[in-house]
């Protein structure tokens, strides 16, 4: 089972707008012990979305993966979210009746707070509500903003979970999920890394030493992370490895014991 992330809109792919969202879910799964296997950037193209949320539902239901996507559900033309997900499925969008009430809660309360009538067949009010149209199926997930909900499709085990391009309504939205649908996959045994920084050494004479490692301690990978112009090492190669358990340490000794060994200059050593 895996994490996955698909962050709709135009507007990052143009550079309008920065993404703020692979950051903030990559910290919202760590902080629960999990992480985030894949991420993919799409424009507003509904056969694109359609191709990555077939992608997304297909790997959900092979494998059990959970995938969020942001943006790209309100009611605007160029929002495509639903009905894509309704075609990568094979499935009718219809109104969700608890979607339809909350809607219609948030409309009264906005009329109210501007001393105006809730008039619910005014065209724009009716208009309003194609923010419920989800897939047939579909089940929501509140909004804690101003109501308007997101929605998610189960698939096998897994899943794909709808929410806003909104931060301020998306990030909730999926703290939301993660802790009241998905806490059973909570961890405890959170990944660790443990790296050194190598002066002076290139990756192909350590290639074999990174799989060895990799070979003998099962769970455990081995990360290169080369740089060029480090503001306080220059050129170097930070280099460790990552896993959960008790492995990582033992698999970390190997590695120091297989640098010195190739009289590799070491610098800092690093653990998150």
């Amino acid at each position: 089972m895996n994490f996955g992330l698909i962050i709709v809109g135009d507007e990052i792919l143009s550079g309008k707008r920065q993404d703020k969202h692979l950051p903030k879910v990559i910290d919202l799964l760590a902080a629960r012990g999990l992480s985030l296997a894949w991420a993919r950037y799409v424009g507003d193209d509904p056969d694109r979305i359609a191709a990555d949320l077939r992608d997304a539902f297909e790997g959900a239901a092979r494998d059990g993966d959970i995938v969020f996507s942001c943006g790209g559900i309100g009611a605007t033309p160029d929002d495509h979210t639903r009905q894509s997900a309704g075609r990568a499925l094979g499935r009718p969008l219809v109104l969700h009746p608890e979607a339809r009430d909350l809607i219609h809660q948030r409309m009264r309360e906005v009329a109210a707070e501007q001393g105006q009538p809730f008039e619910p067949d005014r065209d724009d009010n009716v208009h309003r509500l194609n923010m419920g149209v989800f897939p047939e199926g579909a089940e929501i997930i509140p909004n804690p903003y101003n109501r308007i909900a997101g929605f998610s499709v189960k698939a096998g085990d897994g899943g794909v979970w709808f929410v806003p391009g909104f931060p301020v309504m998306a990030w909730p939205m999926i703290e939301w999920v993660l802790d009241e649908r998905l806490k059973h996959l909570h961890r405890t045994d959170a990944q660790r890394e443990q790296s050194v920084i190598v002066f002076g050494a290139m990756e192909a004479t350590l290639t074999p030493l990174m799989e060895e490692i990799e070979a003998r301690f099962a769970g455990i990978k081995v990360f290169s992370l080369p740089s060029v112009d480090h503001p306080e090492w220059g050129r170097h190669i930070e280099l460790g490895v990552k896993g959960t358990g008790d492995g990582v340490a033992a698999a970390y000794r190997h590695l120091l014991d297989g640098l010195h060994d190739h009289g590799a200059k070491l610098g800092p050593e690093l653990v998150r």
